[in-house]
């Protein structure tokens, strides 16, 4: 009976928080995804805003993956993709807002993040720093080195 008990409780808060988040028809997806965080460190801003759908390895199969309408593509391969050289610029226009994907950043299911990071108050430019350093950290990521940054 106690064990119901807990179950029930914990299904409610369950259902308080995804109706506080302002979650729509789609439950595994909440409006508000995120906050920010205290960290400028691009490990730690990886794992706050892009494992849940990206993965801990970042190849693209986070927890939240099968949720979205369009997988999240792998972060491991972006210098593949572009001829072995990862293309920072664009990367930091991606996350900043500045470019719009066909699908992707930009949508309820995958945010911008420059805006999130910049929600600084002492300092709007940690919002850039914020972002490069997830830059960079991703370029760590690269399953074959980039031979050179664009």
């Amino acid at each position: 009976m106690r064990g119901i008990a807990i179950s029930l409780g914990v299904l409610s808060a369950g259902g308080i928080l995804f109706w506080a988040l302002g979650a729509d028809s789609n439950p595994k997806v909440a409006k508000d995804p995120a906050r920010l965080i205290n960290s400028i460190e691009g490990p730690a801003l990886y794992k706050a805003y892009c494992a849940a759908c990206h993965g801990k390895d970042a190849s693209g199969n986070g927890p939240m993956a099968s949720a979205l309408k369009v997988a999240p593509p792998d972060l491991t391969r972006i210098a593949e993709r572009n001829d072995g050289a990862f293309p920072m610029a664009r990367v930091d226009r991606i996350i900043a807002g500045e470019e719009q994907l066909p699908s992707g950043h930009g949508t309820r299911e995958m945010p911008l993040w420059g805006p999130i990071f910049s929600q600084v108050e002492r300092d709007q430019d940690l919002g850039r720093v914020r972002i490069y350093n997830l830059i960079r950290y991703l370029m760590t990521l690269q399953t074959k080195s980039a031979a050179a940054v664009r």
